[in-house]
């Protein structure tokens, strides 16, 4: 497989060290000129994860995306969702339709309110065998430093599925795959919203009693938006039969691509989203917070799209309003957790 990347972040590079450590050339975009200059001369990424090292023989570096696309029939898309569509503009329809894709975006797209795979489908007449996804729970640091890490990667076909997987498959990167598309897509999204909750919660000085509570609360939000959304992927404690090292996960809402990564989103300190709600609670304004942070946290625009798209869904999600409503509707943070306690089970 020739795999090219749209996305220079830290999680872009993360994957692109995986693959090219295990031998594979990448063409990879990065919209900076500068940037390439200095990838070229220091050989790492000089903006995200400068102590990961690459083999530049492995890469060809390009501020083209249309470039990146032609030379690959895997085409991994590590952009945050705010930007994908001004991206993906400069690349030509035609070019798309042999191509595969692997989705590392973990938002939803805000002007649409839409997943990656259903714009992909609307404009560029994707197919849905052609569109994968990866997730963790999986922080671009530990990747970096080579921590042992869990990948789950989806897609309708299974074979096909496995196949890119195997490509990210080493010593420290264990891969899983599963065919819920949408379910772990939304899953990621919300994962985020309610980790900007837990670091609002800690920013306000609540203790880990109360985080426990929260997160709890929030896994049954996933999993009950998730049933009212049409996704069957709600059952916990059912593994099924697995394969080592490489293995088919069956739906279990309770498994890593779930409830795996929505606890270390919420307890770690390398969650951005966390860390921006840390912010918000210690009193810091929406955009202070974000001119502080280096990165996107996806969780800000995610709150408001999940909104948007649950008033149609209809789920019950007491903890995603509460953070829309202090993010997008300016309420006090801490009037705001004063009217959720009582709503937690």
């Amino acid at each position: 497989m020739k795999f090219g990347i749209l996305g220079s972040g830290s999680w872009g590079t993360a994957l692109a060290k995986i693959l090219t450590d295990n031998g594979n050339h990448i063409h990879w975009w990065n919209r900076s000129e500068a940037a390439i200059r200095q990838f070229r001369e220091k050989h790492h990424n000089p903006q995200y994860l400068s102590s990961a090292k690459f083999n530049m023989s492995k890469l060809s570096l390009s501020a083209d995306p249309q470039v990146v696309v032609d030379h690959a029939d895997v085409v991994l898309i590590a952009i945050p969702s705010a930007f994908v569509k001004e991206a993906l503009s400069k690349i030509n329809t035609e070019s798309f339709r042999e191509k595969k894709f692997i989705s590392a975006v973990k938002g939803i797209l805000p002007e649409q309110n839409i997943l990656l795979n259903d714009y992909l489908r609307e404009n560029f007449e994707m197919d849905m065998l052609q569109y994968f996804t990866v997730l963790g729970p999986c922080h671009a640091e530990e990747v970096a430093a080579e921590k042992l890490s869990y990948l789950t990667f989806t897609g309708l076909d299974t074979e096909e599925t496995k196949k890119i997987a195997s490509h990210f498959q080493c010593s420290f990167i264990k891969t899983i795959v599963n065919r819920d598309i949408y379910g772990v897509q939304y899953a990621a999204v919300l994962k985020n919203i309610y980790a900007v909750g837990a670091g609002i919660a800690h920013g306000l000085d609540y203790g880990d009693n109360f985080l426990s509570v929260l997160i709890a609360n929030s896994a049954d939000e996933m999993a009950g938006f998730l049933r009212k959304a049409g996704i069957i992927n709600a059952e916990v404690g059912y593994l099924g039969d697995t394969e080592s090292q490489l293995h088919e996960a069956h739906h279990n809402y309770a498994a890593s691509v779930y409830l795996g990564d929505l606890l270390v989103t919420c307890y770690s300190l390398f969650s951005r989203n966390r860390t921006f709600g840390n912010m918000i609670g210690k009193g810091y304004t929406v955009q202070s917070a974000k001119l502080e942070m280096n990165m996107v946290a996806e969780g800000y625009m995610a709150s408001r799209c999940m909104h948007h798209i649950n008033q149609t869904v209809k789920a019950e999600m007491p903890v995603a309003k509460t953070v829309y409503e202090i993010l997008w509707n300016g309420k006090p943070a801490t009037r705001a957790f004063e009217e959720l306690e009582p709503l937690l089970v």
